[in-house]
């Protein structure tokens, strides 16, 4: 029997920052796992495009968990999901996971929802990612659905929705918003004086980035990091990913925790600016040198504001 909390029957949805780097989304996964996911849940869905973060997500809520899409995992056939009739005994599977847009080139969509259908069926859990292009095979909501974008929501649909595509509306507009905030904080880094290198961290802002310094204010000429990068987004300079801690911009190699969300060239960061001074944190002794993308303005003292309607 389907059973949940009263405060999970009672949760609409709640809102994140997608973070930078697979660390923090592990650790946010981690959290979304112990704060929103029941034991009786059975169907989680995952919507958002390529490289928005999702597997990681999952890696963090599921450790352990074998995804189907790994570059490790991609020769792993047939799905394992589509044998699950044939799987008895106490070391059968307990948790599926498959990319519905990756499986959908080797298998038919009615193909993968009976085989969604039979699992939930005989009780096991399946994960699925891109969950929006299964759902009108499937003809059943997930248990809970979560989206990635330029935020992560979290959101434990009723007979009522949301429905799958109002989730993907969202997060698809906004993760190009993330990718541009991306893609400039990087150039910024690379503009920043040598001797502050090393010493910064990540941090959050609607529509933009954050790096943040510990205990000392950086010495930064803003116009100055702002006009290089403004002048690195007009030569339109490719983007690539190289390996997990890498990408490449133009023919510089640069460091980088989140190596696979980017534009993929600088000329389509949109409306790139710096606010010309450091926000002080007294709660973690932090000062922060915060940047802005894309073409919604909202005041410095509310960068967060919240628009429900």
């Amino acid at each position: 029997m389907y059973s949940i909390s009263k405060i999970q029957r009672c949760h609409r949805y709640s809102v994140y920052f997608a973070p930078r780097g697979s660390r923090r989304i592990y650790d946010l996964g981690i959290q979304i796992a112990q704060l929103y996911l029941s034991p009786s849940d059975r169907l989680i869905g995952f919507i958002g495009e390529a490289g928005s973060g999702k597997s990681m997500l999952v890696k963090g809520m599921f450790p352990g968990l074998e995804l189907t899409n790994d570059d490790e995992g991609v020769n792993v056939r047939p799905l394992p999901i589509l044998s699950v009739g044939e799987q008895e005994g106490f070391y059968s599977p307990h948790t599926y996971h498959l990319d519905i847009r990756f499986e959908a080139g080797f298998t038919q969509m009615h193909v993968l929802a009976d085989a969604i259908n039979e699992a939930l069926t005989r009780g096991k859990r399946v994960i699925v990612e891109h969950f929006d292009l299964i759902y009108p095979f499937l003809k059943r909501n997930a248990h809970l659905l979560i989206g990635v974008g330029q935020e992560i929501i979290v959101t434990r649909p009723t007979l009522f929705g949301p429905a799958p595509s109002d989730i993907y509306d969202i997060v698809s507009r906004s993760l190009r918003i993330r990718q541009m905030a991306h893609t400039a904080e990087d150039l910024c880094e690379r503009y920043l004086p040598h001797w502050e290198l090393g010493r910064f961290q990540h941090d959050d802002v609607n529509n933009g980035f954050v790096l943040t310094f510990q205990d000392e204010a950086p010495d930064l000429d803003f116009d100055d990091i702002e006009q290089k990068v403004r002048r690195d987004i007009e030569l339109d300079l490719p983007v690539s990913y190289v390996d997990e801690n890498h990408v490449r911009i133009g023919d510089v190699l640069h460091p980088c925790t989140g190596p696979r969300t980017h534009v993929p060239s600088t000329g389509m960061v949109k409306n790139f600016r710096l606010v010309h001074k450091l926000f002080f944190d007294q709660e973690t002794n932090r000062y922060l040198l915060v940047g802005l993308v894309g073409d919604e303005a909202e005041p410095e003292e509310d960068l967060n504001r919240i628009k429900m309607f």
